[in-house]
């Protein structure tokens, strides 16, 4: 079977556009899966991703049913000196999920798998798919059993597998780490095209390689998530400050804060982001405010106030039975001896579902607008505490003094929290800041160029590295190995370790730019 398919894909892959239904049924009768297989204009979608900077077509989409059709199309590869990729929902900022000429993997298409166990009254487990959607997983598990996962992204429209094989990280993570640090089990497909069921007990390097590990070393087929007594209620609340070290004093104070599930002492959700004392929608004064009937006033800011303003973003989680006297009590007490603005104080509440899914609402407008469309130069980063300040009074106040048309997410994190046995490097300290440019601008002529974007992108990663700021990029994007071992420093030999032993042949995640294709040795 092989042997004919080696000679099929020669003869066929450099005419794959005019020919897409040879292709596709020449694969499909090879591989023998039980999910489909898609050629030239069909598999146009895992051509692009949400940045949409890049565009490479890869020879066919495949759809797999579950892990038996991942592992044949992995083996195929290997056999057949192709690359495969897992593409989750298409949220790639850089092309991370492309497969020149290779195979991609559409991972929402596998069978739905999910099952929820409780362990006790109040916690849990969920197995549910790689190719699952967050926000999937939380509608199922709050609506059907009154739990949720511990750890989340902002945006839930992401593949289990996706986040998990970056970090996953949102307002949660000061207290449960990254979604990372908030799974059991994973079934896996190496880059062998072997499946292997890992944790910390069994096949744990392997299960501690591919979480974080921008999938170089398999591909997440199932995976076992952490769950607990989902809440009821949420109050949202946001918090305006006109100086950086008052807030990241308090953000810091917040997630420092001792605490236990149930805790009444702490917030639930700790986030904040920097944005411009202008009146623009998208990134000023008006895009502070948690509804409608809620106004920004100018006037409550003290004079001295400079350009670039910030917000703690909170949450508190609260049963449907409690008086409105109660949660107020206690949000105010959480809110003592805080440094914000006074009169510049937001609060809403709503549901719990709703809290979680409130980026969806932005997604809805963003592709009104067309927004959504157009290209997505984001930059995310972690930067330590000790460097943050330089940060902000170099990026924030000077190279993004105009604002970026968009989120300029900034809070702290706690590496306590981080299971340094996973792929992810962070920067030294037990408190450094995650910083996501999140622009979203009108495509040009409308809006700046991509280009100029990308360059001042560029400008900030080399401010950070020429004053050597100790930082890593988050969803990383390199051009070159070498830019690749600086960025893991002292883990790169632990990287490459990995690398030999579950995907010796460099199969997986060729979007990446992190290994070339080998050719098994004669």
């Amino acid at each position: 079977m092989i042997a004919y398919l080696e000679c099929f894909v020669q003869e066929n892959e450099n005419e794959a556009e005019s020919r897409p239904y040879d292709v596709v049924s020449g694969l499909r009768g090879a591989l023998d899966l039980q999910g489909t297989i898609d050629c030239g204009d069909a598999a146009e979608l895992a051509a692009k991703d949400f940045g949409g900077m890049n565009s490479l077509a890869p020879l066919a989409l495949v759809r797999p049913a579950g892990a038996t059709d991942v592992a044949s199309v992995v083996r195929a590869a290997a056999n057949l000196n192709l690359t495969a990729a897992a593409r989750g929902n298409g949220h790639s900022i850089n092309g991370q999920a492309m497969a020149d000429r290779g195979l991609v993997l559409d991972m929402p298409a596998m069978e739905d798998h999910f099952q929820v166990v409780r362990t006790s009254s109040t916690s849990g487990y969920a197995d549910v798919s790689g190719g699952a959607l967050w926000e999937d997983v939380l509608k199922q598990c709050v609506r059907d059993y009154g739990m949720a996962p511990r750890s989340w992204t902002d945006y839930l429209s992401l593949t289990v597998g996706g986040t998990l094989s970056n970090a996953g990280v949102s307002g949660q993570a000061f207290r449960y780490g990254p979604q990372t640090s908030n799974v059991e089990e994973l079934e896996v497909v190496t880059g062998k095209g072997e499946t292997f069921v890992c944790s910390e007990a069994e096949n744990s390097e392997l299960f501690f390689s591919v979480l974080g590990g921008l999938g170089q070393f398999g591909i997440i087929t199932r995976a076992r998530v952490l769950l607990q007594q989902a809440p009821r209620m949420v109050r949202w609340i946001r918090l305006v400050y006109t100086e950086f070290d008052a807030f990241t004093r308090d953000a810091e104070l917040l997630v420092t804060r001792p605490h236990d599930d149930g805790d009444e002492e702490s917030f639930d959700y700790v986030e904040g982001f920097a944005f411009m004392n202008s009146d623009n929608p998208a990134d000023g004064l008006p895009s502070v405010p948690l509804h409608p009937d809620q106004v920004f006033d100018p006037t409550r800011l003290p004079q001295e106030a400079g350009s670039v303003l910030y917000c703690l973003e909170l949450a508190r989680h609260y049963r449907s039975s409690d008086h409105p006297s109660v949660v107020d009590m206690g949000v105010n007490r959480l809110l003592e001896g805080l440094g914000f603005v006074e009169g510049l104080e937001f609060q809403v509440d709503l549901g719990y579902e709703e809290f979680l899914l409130r980026v969806k609402q932005a997604e809805e407008h963003a592709k009104a607008s067309g927004i959504w469309d157009a290209p997505h130069p984001w930059l995310n980063l972690f930067v330590s505490k000790s460097d943050i300040a330089d940060f902000d009074r170099v990026v924030f106040r000077e190279i993004l003094k105009d604002g970026i048309g968009g989120p300029m997410l900034v809070y702290p994190l706690l590496r306590s929290k981080w299971d340094a046995r996973t792929s992810v490097v962070l920067p030294d300290g037990e408190i450094f800041y995650i910083v996501a440019l999140l622009r979203f601008t009108p495509a040009y002529p409308k809006g700046l160029s991509c280009e100029s974007l990308v360059t001042q992108n560029q400008e900030i990663v080399q401010y950070c590295t020429k004053k050597g700021l100790d930082f890593k990029l988050y969803l990383p994007h390199y051009r070159s190995q070498e830019e690749w071992k600086r960025h893991f420093g002292n883990q790169w030999s632990r990287f490459v370790e990995r690398k030999t032993c579950f995907d010796p042949m460099a199969i997986l995640a060729p979007g990446q730019k992190i290994f070339p294709r080998r050719n098994p040795k004669p």
